[in-house]
């Protein structure tokens, strides 16, 4: 699988809000860091972090753009509500090592009248 594949599937999987899929695609020592939050290390942390999240409120990833760079993919992205996002993905063996997201965390909140921290 290329680095767009494995990212490809990740969206797939983040749409079904796929817990175990998406969590399949990470390594064991896997770092999802999304800068509106600590980061997450860990599979099974980044399991129960996609859990808690697809449980919390109905996400969708709209494709603006995915961009290559070798073993880097950027991910451009919206959801039905208007929110926009970009995500950073580090492939290494077909596998996701590292990951980054930036967006919005406030106008998540308020877009899914969840309560402000």
């Amino acid at each position: 699988m290329t680095p767009r594949e494995v990212v490809e599937k990740w969206i797939k999987y983040f749409n079904a809000g796929d817990a175990a899929q998406i969590t399949e695609l990470y390594h064991d020592d896997a770092v999802n860091h999304q800068v509106t939050q600590e980061p997450i290390s860990g599979s099974d942390a980044i399991q129960a972090m996609f859990e808690r999240e697809f449980a919390m409120a109905e996400m969708t990833c709209i494709v603006e753009e995915i961009h290559e760079a070798g073993d880097v993919i950027a991910l451009e992205w919206r959801d039905p509500l208007g929110l926009r996002g970009c995500g950073f993905f580090t492939i290494r063996d077909q596998r996701i090592a590292f990951q980054r997201g930036y967006w919005d965390k406030l106008s998540f909140l308020k877009m899914h009248d969840l309560p402000i921290e």
